[in-house]
């Protein structure tokens, strides 16, 4: 009887966190969808330089914040050597990937600029990102100031070295981040981020 709730209980989980990652699916769709509409232009190559599509991944990932049934159990587990990607959904066209980050007391981030356009939210605890300007005559970065990301911030930039960060735990209990990039599934671990040097 036990076995039987339990499998039933399951159940419904995944139907539950499979209508969630629909509904962001959807809503991110819609981001893409709202730069082709009549009267609106294009949706360029970079969609991120399009503030209607800017405005829709931030409203996306501010619906995502509000259900608790997107991110699994499972996507919420860490590693105890560094933050840790775990991969919740993939546009079948290749435009995005969904993925949650855990962040254990003391993980941080390479400092990165990205190579595709990029959006975040923070689920669950406090992280603090460090913002950088880059130097083109030193090629390295410049530290401009750290600030908290509690829960329910929301954060969205374009590719390239005008939006360089650090995302860092540094406080006692475990992080969790949504996240959104412009890639593919696949290419995830690999196109995305931009590691960049500080300046010397």
């Amino acid at each position: 009887m036990l076995e039987a709730a339990s499998a039933v209980s399951a159940a419904s989980a995944a139907v539950r966190h499979a209508a969630a990652v629909a509904r962001l699916c959807g809503a991110l769709d819609a981001a893409f969808d709202a730069g082709r509409r009549p009267g609106a232009p294009e949706t360029p190559a970079d969609p991120a330089r399009h503030a209607t599509f800017a405005k829709g991944v931030r409203a996306a990932l501010a619906q995502a914040l509000a259900d608790p049934d997107l991110v699994t159990a499972a996507q919420r587990e860490g590693s105890a050597e560094k933050y840790r990607r775990h991969l919740i959904a993939a546009d079948p066209h290749g435009r995005y990937a969904i993925a949650s980050l855990v962040w254990q007391p003391g993980h941080a981030s390479p400092i990165h600029a990205h190579q595709t356009w990029c959006g975040y939210a923070v689920l669950e605890g406090t992280l603090t990102e460090t913002l950088y300007r880059w130097d083109e005559a030193r090629s390295g970065a410049d530290t401009v100031r750290s600030h908290p990301r509690a829960p329910g911030a929301i954060s969205f930039g374009a590719s390239g070295r005008a939006n360089i960060h650090r995302l860092s735990n540094d406080s006692a209990a475990s992080c969790v981040s949504l996240h959104v990039y412009g890639v593919a599934g696949e290419q995830m671990a690999t196109h995305v981020n931009d590691i960049v040097a500080l300046a010397v």
